[in-house]
């Protein structure tokens, strides 16, 4: 049963997504804009493929791992309308937790930043995922299991969420009117995907932007201010092992040439992207 309730969320979902695509492809050509180039999409499918493999290929250890979380629950829980409106905030609060790791330590970042490295943002924005991120999400949903959610509902769940949160990577929705404070929409989406400075690792949530009010990573988008995607500093280059790699070679690089002690190494390891040595933020020498 939980089999063919996950064939028919993607049998549903994927000719939707698809067709979505097609028509901002229409719609951006229509009115002269270049939405999509064929270089990066074909990137965007790229790491959905590697990071769907990698999804496919650890599924049983996910669920394995979740299942001995859940044998020892806290509580038994009882399918019905709390248990599902429950488990959606445990799950988008846990991937905001996850979210948020993902932009303050380097070690994740590395992982996360593939997601960020287009500079195009558009529905197939959305495929372009954090290649190994399903070696460790499961760690952020064992809590939820070990309330007493089903192993398979936590990652159904989970899998809702993210076919929502693709449907969040356009430009050509504007505002939502209440909507904007509640749900984590494309104007805030464009937000988190922004390099300017007063955008950055903001609006973290996948469904609900109120985790982000709540813990102050929430940005509006403003008008006066268009968000510039990608990174920060630009890719060294696109091939597909820099596109996964690069920032793992620049934390090599900076533990080869700038780490004088280990506190330093664990510094460019472990801390926030961008991170120095206070020798070098205060400009002298050791």
């Amino acid at each position: 049963m939980d089999f063919v309730r996950e064939q028919l969320l993607l049998a549903f979902s994927a000719p939707l997504i698809v067709a979505c695509i097609l028509l901002e492809v229409a719609i951006t050509a229509w009115h002269g804009r270049k939405a999509y180039t064929l270089r990066q999409t074909l990137e965007n499918l790229y790491f959905a493929g590697l990071n769907g493999t990698f999804d496919v290929l650890l599924r049983g250890v996910a669920l394995g791992a979740l299942g001995l979380v859940f044998q020892g629950r806290l509580f038994h829980l009882e399918h019905g309308w709390f248990y599902w409106i429950a488990l959606l905030l445990l799950q988008d609060f846990a991937y905001w937790a996850l979210h948020y790791i993902d932009h303050h330590c380097r070690f994740f970042w590395a992982v996360h930043c593939t997601h960020h490295s287009s500079d195009e943002f558009n529905l197939s924005t959305g495929f372009r995922s954090s290649v190994f991120q399903p070696f460790y999400r499961t760690l952020y949903f064992a809590p939820i299991a070990w309330l007493g959610f089903q192993p398979l509902d936590v990652l159904f769940m989970y899998a809702i969420t993210q076919i929502y949160g693709s449907f969040i990577h356009t430009e050509q929705i504007r505002r939502l009117g209440w909507l904007e404070h509640i749900l984590v929409t494309p104007s805030h989406h464009r937000v988190h995907h922004a390099s300017n400075p007063r955008y950055l690792d903001k609006n973290m949530g996948m469904v609900f932007i109120f985790w982000d009010k709540l813990f102050g990573t929430f940005a509006p988008e403003d008008d006066a201010e268009p968000p510039r995607y990608g990174l920060t500093k630009p890719l060294p280059a696109r091939d597909p092992l820099t596109l996964v790699f690069h920032e793992w070679q620049a934390i090599t690089a900076d533990l080869r040439q700038r780490a004088r002690s280990w506190g330093e190494r664990l510094g460019f390891i472990f801390a926030p992207p961008g991170w120095k040595p206070r020798r070098e933020r205060e400009g002298s020498e050791p």
